[in-house]
């Protein structure tokens, strides 16, 4: 049996090399095509999101799978690439490592940002997708859904998933929802068009926002993002407007003074509010808003530094649930290595078994026809003393084969029970 991954991740490659290797959804359905004519043997699952590229293979020979090599030309080829401009960034893990890796992944403790939640949904529409495109079988179905259940576990007996650390994420689910218990009948307006804007947006989503509405002096890239999250734009001379509509405000833009302070909210903003809840993330650095407007009734202002401080919090309490998280990936990958050792093993050892009892049938009867004059008692401690003899004759070289596949080293003395008795797959 073989195991693999190889892929290159944010840890050591760029996100040049990320992006010339990654795949859309109808360019990994057309790989797996692909894979399924080059390696009719191996089941794949294809993983490719902004932070990773990753190809799972799986066969049930050990000659059957691809080679380090197999994958990376695949990989290359597919995207016409030269081999040799990619090779050092694709790493490998095989066996028991690769099932620990993927386990790791799928729990979010492999992330740019550990406890991110988006990976496990990314790692289970991978394996859709393989499985639809019939790349898949028995034991991707197994890790792929040992998986699932390891992020799972991760999530309910550790709070790593619960401490957010990018400013973003914390903007929304630790300071937002302090706030408001939902957010799909609330108007959101973001001031800017930034990366930081975009990725609140991408949350606040998430959460259930549908009402959007992008002012940035560039209209053609307010249009942009507003577009990509179903929003809309409103012109910069209508920003004091929009305020007045809004419930929660994300500002990033990258103006060098204030673009409201507190004199202009209270004579055109304040008064058409009535004083209604207004919360304002300031992302921007230098800030966007003028910090007295906080003092403003109904008001409630958080800006970089606030958000800053509770990211350093959920960083600290995070990394103290990082053992145990890394516990429970352990445990599970253990436990998944012992399935598959027992999985590998039991064919072989209920051929063996049925080879010896078939032969000591076949003596117990040839015993029993040479002596016909042996009664039923007898004839019954010769069958249980041949049983007997079997099991302990069997005992040693099964009890050694349990004890390698504790240890993980099992399989040579398989391959040598197999050809000692003679044992056909």
């Amino acid at each position: 049996m073989k195991l693999q991954v190889v892929g290159c991740s944010h840890h050591a490659s760029s996100v040049d090399v990320r992006q010339r290797l990654a795949f859309n959804a109808d360019q990994a359905r057309a790989a797996l095509e692909s894979w399924r004519a080059a390696f009719p043997n191996t089941e794949a699952v294809l993983l490719s999101t902004c932070n990773r590229v990753e190809v799972y293979t799986a066969a049930e020979k050990e000659e059957s799978g691809p080679s380090h090599e197999d994958v990376v030309e695949f990989l290359a080829a597919f995207h016409h690439l030269p081999a040799y401009e990619i090779f050092d960034d694709l790493f490998e893990r095989t066996g028991e490592d690769a099932i620990r890796h993927l386990f790791t992944v799928a729990a979010s403790l492999d992330s740019m940002v550990v406890g991110e939640p988006q990976i496990l949904s990314q790692v289970k529409q991978a394996y859709e997708l393989a499985t639809q495109q019939d790349s898949t079988g028995p034991l991707t179905h197994g890790i792929f859904q040992a998986a699932v259940r390891v992020a799972r576990r991760v999530t309910s007996e550790t709070t790593i998933h619960q401490r957010r650390v990018s400013i973003p994420s914390i903007a929304v689910a630790d300071f937002a929802r302090q706030l408001f218990d939902h957010f799909s009948d609330k108007q959101v307006l973001v001031i800017g068009a930034g990366e930081m804007g975009e990725e609140t947006l991408r949350y606040l989503r998430e959460e259930g926002a549908r009402q959007i509405v992008v002012v940035n002096r560039s209209l053609e890239r307010a249009e942009q993002l507003a577009s990509a999250f179903e929003g809309t734009t409103a012109p910069w001379e209508s920003l004091h407007e929009e305020l007045i509509r809004a419930d929660l405000v994300v500002s990033t833009t990258g103006a060098t003074e204030p673009i409201l302070d507190r004199a202009t909210f209270d004579a055109r903003v304040a008064p058409g509010r009535f004083q209604r809840p207004l919360f304002i993330l300031d992302l921007a650095t230098p800030r966007d808003i003028d910090p007295e407007i906080n003092d403003a009734l109904g008001v409630f202002l958080y800006c970089l530094d606030d958000l800053a401080a509770a990211c350093e919090r959920n960083k600290q309490l995070r990394d103290r649930e990082l053992p145990r998280a890394l516990a429970i990936v352990e445990d599970e990958t253990a436990s998944f290595m012992k399935d598959l050792s027992h999985r590998t093993m039991a064919p072989i050892i209920r051929r063996l078994r049925a080879d010896w009892e078939e032969t000591k049938e076949a003596e117990v009867q040839r015993l029993m026809n040479k002596l016909p004059e042996l009664d039923d008692r007898a004839k019954r401690e010769i069958t249980i003393s041949f049983d007997r003899l079997v099991n302990k004759l069997l005992h040693p070289p099964l009890e050694s084969l349990r004890d390698r596949a504790r240890e993980g080293t099992h399989h040579g003395l398989l391959e040598a029970l197999k050809r000692l008795f003679q044992i056909r797959d």
